[in-house]
């Protein structure tokens, strides 16, 4: 657990600094003003387009041959990543090395499932969502540690993207050395393709599975529609002199950080009260601060909003992730987790793109408005499926309802 945290840790510093400093360094290589704003959305989507055909293979692979093989994999190929970032002086070299992001994807279902193997059912959604808090945590120090290193001690973007890569390779010897291999309880048999087909069409066949990669496809979609223009919002706020890498930091990583914080609360309650209902506030929380952010008049205030929908977004990631853990079958359950990023990588697409075509036209605030208008959504649709009773987790001996 302490590994596979430090792991996701290293990881999310790494990508919030990069797209924290996107709009930064977009504007250091001189992309016009005109231009930069719908580049902020288009390098965003980059991330997912050769991550995406990728997504039922990581799976597959991490159960018949090695789980830790593929989270090794994932921790290199950031390292190559965060470098070639380092080095990039023209705005297509920065376009490859967003694009190449997408090989590392498809570790975080791996790294669950193996949690999910060891860790007793009862405190199942306390260990998820603890292991959950890594990611908002790296969100909120990466851009926040950017902001001192740059700002404070006089750093270099690309220098900032060089302690990346030599974190992300550390993190490679360290999952090696660090853990032992955990198989699955079931090893799945055939090829490959095969494999990853079935698992693509089990869990389009599964309404319960089918319903909660839905719901976080759709927040993702909220959460990618907005937050690459949360830096714009804070540079609408300061300017562009001195102290904007600050301000970048201050809103992105407090509001990350509290998220990291509020996401094992939320499991400690989903294991008492059922993740469900939690997921529910969560989703109608996320609407109402992605509502208020461009609103605020000062950072202190944006901040304020943006700290609400960082925990909103970590805590419905936890109890998405707890529900597909106890409701998948343990076979199913490594393919299934790394396949909920399905959603999530077509979302990641889509969302930067809209984000971008209706920050052109309408300013950067109005990409927020949308992204309120998807959290609230998804929270009712989870609401009314509850009070219909189609998509409840029976109650075991001992455990509160999931």
């Amino acid at each position: 657990m302490t590994v596979f945290w430090i792991t996701q840790l290293v990881e999310t510093i790494g990508v919030s600094q990069v797209f924290a400093l996107l709009p930064t360094a977009l504007r250091e290589m001189g992309v016009p003003e005109s231009d930069r704003i719908p580049f902020v959305g288009l390098y965003s989507s980059l991330l997912f387009v050769l991550g995406l055909p990728l997504v039922p293979l990581w799976g597959v692979w991490a159960d018949k041959i090695s789980r830790k093989a593929v989270i090794i994999r994932s921790a290199v190929v950031e390292a190559v990543v965060f470098a070639v970032a380092a080095t990039a002086h023209e705005p297509w070299q920065l376009a490859v090395a967003v694009m190449l992001f997408g090989l590392q994807l498809g570790n975080t279902g791996v790294m669950l499932a193996a949690i999910r193997d060891v860790v007793p059912r009862a405190r199942l959604g306390t260990m998820i969502s603890l292991f959950g808090a890594a990611g908002p945590a790296g969100l909120a120090v990466g851009p926040a540690l950017a902001g001192v290193l740059i700002d404070q001690l006089g750093w270099s973007v690309s220098n900032v993207f060089v302690l990346s890569s030599a974190l992300s390779a550390a993190t490679a010897l360290l999952v090696g050395l660090g853990t032992r291999e955990i198989r699955p309880d079931v090893v799945p048999q055939g090829t490959v393709l095969r494999l990853a087909f079935g698992a693509v069409v089990g869990v389009l066949r599964d309404p319960a599975v089918r319903r909660l990669f839905a719901i976080y496809g759709i927040v993702f979609l909220a959460n990618q529609v907005s937050r690459p223009y949360t830096p714009l919002l804070v540079e609408s706020l300061l300017g562009t002199g001195e102290g904007l890498a600050s301000g970048i930091g201050l809103v992105m990583g407090v509001a990350a950080l509290v998220g990291a914080l509020a996401s094992p609360v939320g499991g400690w309650l989903g294991d008492r009260i059922g993740f469900r209902p939690v997921l529910v506030v969560a989703l109608l929380a996320g609407g109402v601060s992605s509502a208020l952010m461009p609103a605020m008049p000062t950072v202190a205030l944006l901040a304020a909003a943006a700290v609400l929908l960082g925990a909103a977004f970590a805590t419905t990631g936890a109890m998405v992730f707890s529900l597909l853990a106890t409701e998948v079958p343990s076979e199913r359950r490594s393919t299934t987790l790394n396949l909920v990023y399905l959603p999530l990588y077509v979302a990641g697409i889509v969302g930067p793109a809209v984000g971008g075509g209706l920050a052109a036209v309408a300013g950067a605030g109005s990409p927020f408005a949308l992204g309120a208008v998807v959290f609230v959504a998804g929270g009712l649709t989870i609401a009314l499926l509850g009070r219909r009773g189609s998509d409840r987790v029976p109650v075991s001996s001992g455990t509160a309802g999931r």
